[in-house]
């Protein structure tokens, strides 16, 4: 391995970050990087491993921390089932903050999106997801007004619009996601405290009622070690 300096640099890191105790904060990236010999755009290549395995977080303005151990939200994509569901089922606590409830009015993008009329009134719900006091997870949806109304959600909203929904009652049938590895914008870098650009799981999808309407379009920004995706799949013959 020592003739391969890429990979001999991720095992000096993958040393340092075990040594150093969880929440404690790493040197600066010039120091690190004068430290391991390498140059800051080389070290941050080698430190997104270790971030997109949850084991460090990069937090804006304030530097690089280990994190330590960290429980993982592991689903199936075949069934559709909010945060909220995986997490109890796994006996972790997750918390809401940064919700925002906006009334908006449909642009050629989200009326494509849920196939409405440009100018209809939507509602959108944003809010950041925590595991173990940490944002994890930002999520976004946009629905037809005479879907979601900003006075239908409660006071004690925890999050779900999906579990919202299904508790009302609302006929849903099928859902259709396509899924990604993006780069982080400067709006969802700041809600998960991470730099602008580090890589995260994205998901877009379109929530279908029986009659094959789209109630609800949601994008959903996820940092990569805190969840485990899996697809279970029928061998064809």
């Amino acid at each position: 391995m020592s003739n391969f300096p890429f990979q001999r640099l991720q095992v000096d890191l993958a040393a340092l970050i075990a040594r150093t105790p969880a929440g404690q904060r790493l040197l600066s990236e010039p120091e690190l990087a004068k430290q391991l010999g390498v140059s800051r755009a080389t070290l941050r290549d080698a430190m997104r491993t270790f971030e997109t395995q949850g084991l460090i977080r990069r937090r804006q303005g304030s530097g690089t921390f280990v994190v330590g151990k960290v429980q993982a939200l592991d689903s199936g994509l075949e069934v559709l089932e909010s945060l909220e569901t995986m997490a109890k089922r796994l006996n972790l606590e997750i918390t809401l903050s940064n919700l925002s409830v906006e009334p908006i009015i449909a642009n050629e993008d989200s009326a494509a999106n849920l196939n409405v009329e440009v100018g209809t009134r939507l509602l959108c719900v944003r809010r950041v997801i925590h595991a173990d006091s940490r944002p994890v997870a930002y999520l976004a949806d946009t629905l037809p007004e005479d879907i979601l109304h900003t006075d239908d959600l409660p006071s004690d909203f925890h999050g779900s619009v999906l579990d919202f929904l299904l508790a009302r009652g609302d006929s849903l049938k099928t859902s259709r996601a396509n899924i990604s590895a993006i780069g982080a914008t400067a709006e969802v870098a700041k809600a998960l405290e991470i730099q602008r650009g580090d890589v995260l799981l994205h998901f877009y999808s379109q929530l279908f009622d029986e009659h094959g309407r789209v109630v609800d379009y949601s994008l959903g920004y996820f940092i990569p070690g805190y969840f485990h995706f899996h697809v279970v799949r029928r061998v064809g013959g």
